[in-house]
C-alpha cells in the first residue's frame, strides 16, 4: 500500500471519473435509440468517439511524450467535462439534437487520443515493476466494476430522475478526480532523451519502427485489432437485439451489461491474484478464445434473458486475465521514454477496427439482417434466432461469433512461435 499510494488515489479518483462518464454515455444511447428505433444512428455515437481517437493517436504519442503528463491530463479532462455541460444545457432548453451528441463524442475521442497515453506513461511511472500485474488486475477490477454500476445506476436515474440527472453525477464525479489530481498527486516525469529533438511526424515514425522491429508486440496488437472488430460490432447490435423483444428492454439490457460487470469482475479478481502463467502469449490465445466462442452464440441462439445473461458472463470472465498478461508483456517490452509513442501507435493499430466495426453493425443489421429476418420465411432461421424486431440482429450475432473463433485460431497459429514466460520480465 505504501508504494502505491500515490498510484491507488490516482486510480481510485479517475476510475470514480470514468463511473460517471460511462453513466452519460449509456444514457444517451438509452435516449437515441428509444427515440431513433436505429441501431446505426445509435452505433454512430461509438462511432464519432473512436474516429478521432484512431485518425491522430499515431501523432499524439509523440506529443505527449513531450508535454508534461499531469498537465495534459488535466486539460484533456477539463475540455471534456465542458462537453458535458453542453450537453446538460441542449437538454435544459430543450434544444439537444443528435447531431450536437456527435459532435460532442468527437470533441470527447479526441481529448482521449492525447490522455489516455498520457496516463499510461504516468501509471508506469507511478507503479514499481514487481507490481505490475496487481496493478493490472487493479485497473480491470475498477473497469468491471463500472461495467456492473453504470447501466444500473443510468437506467435508474434516466427512467425516474431523466437525463439531465446522469449528467449531474457526472460532472460531480469529474470534479472529485480534477481535485485529486491537481492538488494531490505528484506525476514524475520520464528522462526526455535526444529523442525530443525530433519533429513530431519523425517521433511518430519512431514508433512505428519499434513496432516493426519487435513482432511480437505488432502480433497481439493486430490479433487484438481484429478481436476490436467483432467485438464493436457485437456491442452496436446488442441493444437493437434486446430492446425491441418482447422478453427483452431496458430492464434485460442494463442486466446483460451489468453481467459483463459482474464476469470482468470475478475475473479481474483472478487475475490480481494468480501466479504467472507459465507462457503469457498463450494465455492471451486462450482467454479470447474462450470469450469468442461463448457469448456471440448464446446471445444469438439463446433466445431468453438468461442464456443472455449466461453468455455476457462466460464472454467477459476471460477478459481481464487476458489483459493483465497483454499488459504485464507491454509495459516490459516497451521503454518508458517510447511508450508514449508507441502506445499511440498501438491505439490506432487496435482500435481503428472499432469505429469501423460499430458503422458495420449498426448499417448491416438496419439494412441487410432485420429486413432479412422479417422478409425470410423460413422456419430454421425463425427457430434460431426468433420472430419480429431483434431476429435480425441475433442472426448478425451469430456470423460475427464464427468470425470471433476464425481469427483467434488464425492467431493462435501465428503466435504459438513465441514464449514470453516469468524470466522475461
Amino acid at each position: 500500500m505504501k508504494n502505491l499510494k500515490t498510484y491507488i488515489l490516482l486510480w481510485s479518483t479517475q476510475s470514480l471519473s470514468a463511473l460517471g462518464s460511462g453513466m452519460t454515455s449509456y444514457a444517451l444511447i438509452l435516449w437515441l435509440y428509444l427515440d431513433s428505433g436505429s441501431a446505426l444512428k445509435t452505433a454512430l455515437l461509438s462511432v464519432c468517439s473512436y474516429a478521432p481517437y484512431v485518425a491522430v493517436s499515431i501523432f499524439a504519442g509523440s506529443l505527449t511524450d513531450r508535454l508534461n503528463k499531469k498537465k495534459t491530463m488535466l486539460v484533456c479532462d477539463l475540455i471534456a467535462a465542458l462537453g458535458t455541460v453542453a450537453v446538460l444545457l441542449l437538454i435544459k432548453t430543450d434544444s439537444l439534437q443528435t447531431w450536437h451528441l456527435y459532435v460532442i463524442n468527437a470533441v470527447n475521442g479526441l481529448m482521449n487520443t492525447v490522455q489516455q497515453p498520457a496516463g499510461e506513461v504516468a501509471a508506469t511511472m507511478l507503479i514499481p515493476k514487481k507490481y505490475y500485474q496487481k496493478t493490472s488486475g487493479m485497473r480491470s477490477f475498477s473497469q468491471s466494476l463500472n461495467s456492473i454500476l453504470t447501466p444500473v445506476i443510468a437506467t435508474a436515474l434516466f427512467s425516474f430522475s431523466g437525463i439531465d440527472t446522469v449528467i449531474a453525477v457526472d460532472l460531480v464525479t469529474f470534479g472529485i478526480a480534477f481535485l485529486s489530481l491537481a492538488f494531490f498527486i505528484k506525476i514524475p516525469e520520464p528522462k526526455r532523451p535526444e529523442k525530443q529533438k525530433e519533429s513530431i511526424w519523425a517521433a511518430s515514425k519512431s514508433g512505428l519502427r519499434w513496432l516493426k522491429n519487435h513482432r511480437l508486440i505488432l502480433d497481439l496488437i493486430l490479433f487484438l485489432s481484429c478481436i476490436n472488430f467483432v467485438a464493436s460490432t457485437n456491442r452496436a447490435v446488442l441493444p437493437a437485439m434486446v430492446l425491441p423483444k418482447d422478453n427483452g428492454g431496458e430492464t434485460v439490457l442494463g442486466i446483460v451489461n451489468t453481467c459483463v460487470g459482474v464476469a470482468t469482475l470475478v475475473g479481474s479478481i483472478i487475475a490480481a491474484f494468480m501466479p504467472a502463467p507459465k507462457n503469457r502469449v498463450k494465455a492471451i490465445c486462450a482467454a479470447l478464445f474462450i470469450s469468442m466462442s461463448t457469448e456471440n452464440f448464446l446471445l444469438a441462439l439463446g433466445g431468453t434473458p438468461l442464456l443472455w445473461y449466461a453468455g455476457a458472463v462466460l464472454g467477459w470472465i476471460m477478459i481481464p486475465f487476458m489483459g493483465a498478461n497483454l499488459d504485464v508483456i507491454f509495459r516490459n517490452e516497451i521503454p518508458a521514454d517510447m511508450q508514449g509513442r508507441v502506445y499511440a501507435c498501438r491505439n490506432t493499430l487496435q482500435f481503428f477496427t472499432i469505429p469501423i466495426g460499430y458503422f458495420l453493425g449498426g448499417l448491416l443489421t438496419d439494412n441487410v439482417f432485420e429486413p432479412f429476418a422479417q422478409s425470410s420465411s423460413s422456419a430454421l432461421l425463425k427457430t434460431m434466432f426468433g420472430e419480429g424486431k431483434g431476429s435480425g440482429a441475433a442472426m448478425m450475432f451469430f456470423f460475427m461469433g464464427v468470425a470471433g473463433v476464425a481469427v483467434c485460431i488464425i492467431f493462435s497459429l501465428v503466435l504459438r512461435k513465441y514464449k514470453w514466460a516469468q524470466n522475461n520480465e
